[in-house]
């Protein structure tokens, strides 16, 4: 018996004081995967785009860019002096042709008229090389 209370009384069992967060961070994890996969609340892909009233008659002579939704694009003279409308390839004989007409006419202002269905980024593309030709009227055809 003397062995027994020796044992006992002399291990004595040391307590921790520590927090054991290995389940908080479990819990942590799964609230991140749960707001990760959970789609927000409002869908960042809806604009709401404003509406355009008709402006004042169009110019009597203007240089139009229409792009197709399947990325055809043709060029050509509008109004009274009236030429055909040219079929392009590429983006790239578009601007060419652009810069070959402004230098034709350099008064003349472009509209570009894109499709509903058109890639906005053919649009904007258009327009920034436009003003990088030095074209300072730039306009977008709306019904």
């Amino acid at each position: 018996m003397a062995f027994s209370s020796s044992l006992r009384s002399g291990r004595r069992r040391k307590f921790k004081s520590e927090i054991n967060v290995v389940p908080y961070i479990d819990v942590m994890l799964v609230l991140l995967i749960i707001f990760m996969v959970t789609p927000p609340a409002n869908n960042p892909s809806v604009i709401n785009l404003p509406a355009a009233e008709k402006s004042a008659l169009p110019p009597d002579d203007y240089i139009q860019i229409q792009i197709q939704p399947n990325a055809e694009i043709t060029i050509g003279v509008q109004g009274k002096n009236s030429s055909a409308q040219a079929r392009m390839p590429t983006r790239s004989a578009v601007i060419d042709r652009l810069r070959s007409m402004h230098e034709e006419h350099p008064d003349y202002p472009v509209l570009i008229a894109g499709d509903k269905d058109s890639k906005y980024d053919d649009v904007i593309q258009l327009i920034s090389e436009a003003k990088k030709m030095g074209i300072n009227r730039v306009g977008l055809a709306t019904k």
